[in-house]
């Protein structure tokens, strides 16, 4: 029934920035929680970001500071600004949408819908 479009990935040098995007489609978007969540090389899946449906927001230690998570205002996508962009930062970042909010943001399997994921690479 839903689904999210990711956008905006790519090759950056360290201290630089980029944006993602992450469009909806088929479901009540103004209704869901969303995440970030990003899985690097031999890691497992790790929490970033998670923003309301009234657009308060968490973040992993690891990004706070440097991560902005926001809602568009038409309520149809979910961006992430990355600023200060560190080697460590690489990964496949993905959004996910939860519709029933019944457990926390951190946690992945409380989200119902996923993105296909985009690579962010950050050279140093």
């Amino acid at each position: 029934q839903v689904q999210l479009v990711e956008s905006g990935g790519g090759l950056v040098q360290a201290g630089g920035s980029l944006r993602l995007s992450c469009a909806a489609s088929g479901g009540t978007f103004s209704s869901y929680r969303m995440g970030w969540f990003r899985q690097a090389p031999g890691k497992e899946r790790e929490f970033v970001a998670g923003i309301s449906r009234s657009g308060s927001t968490v973040y992993a230690d690891s990004v706070k500071g440097r991560f902005t998570a926001s809602r568009d205002n038409a309520k149809i996508t979910v961006w992430l600004q990355m600023n200060s962009l560190k080697p460590e930062d690489t990964a496949v970042y993905y959004c996910a949408a939860d519709k029933t909010i019944l457990r926390p943001y951190t946690i992945w399997t409380a989200y119902d819908y996923w993105g296909q994921g985009t690579q962010v690479t950050v050279s140093s």
